[in-house]
């Protein structure tokens, strides 16, 4: 399995495990979702390059997380943005590839469109490197 399609189900499974985002959202998803209710969550864009070593095979990954909240104001995605950090951080091994370090690259909070997605997004970009096990 591809280190971008391993790396991004285990932030996913993380994501998911942590008590504390899904108490504040209606879900986390695989993807921007189509007909999800805010407040939710999900893992976006992943870009890969080759990454390693003489005797280690790697990626450098750049991963999206996206938050999104149907409120006035932006002050819900605080806390939400909050428990990205330790939720990739704790993020496992899967299919052979293991996460070897996550790091913030930038983070961006903007109004949402009209309608149905108005609102407020965040997007938390990260740089994942991982080695195959």
């Amino acid at each position: 399995m591809s280190a971008e399609v391993a790396v991004r189900a285990a932030v996913l499974d993380a994501l998911r495990a942590d008590g504390a985002l899904m108490a504040a959202v209606n879900g986390v998803y695989d993807g921007e979702p189509g007909r999800a209710a805010a407040p939710y969550g999900h893992v976006g864009e992943c870009l890969g390059a080759d990454w390693g070593g003489k005797e280690v095979e790697g990626r450098e990954l750049r991963l999206t997380i996206g938050l999104a909240v149907a409120e006035e104001g932006p002050g819900r995605l605080g806390g939400m943005i909050a428990r990205v950090d330790p939720a990739i951080q704790a993020a496992g091994a899967r299919d052979g590839w293991r996460i070897v370090s996550a790091r913030l690259l930038r983070s961006r909070v903007a109004r949402g469109g009209t309608g149905a997605m108005s609102g407020w997004r965040a997007v938390v970009d990260y740089r994942i490197r991982a080695v195959r096990e």
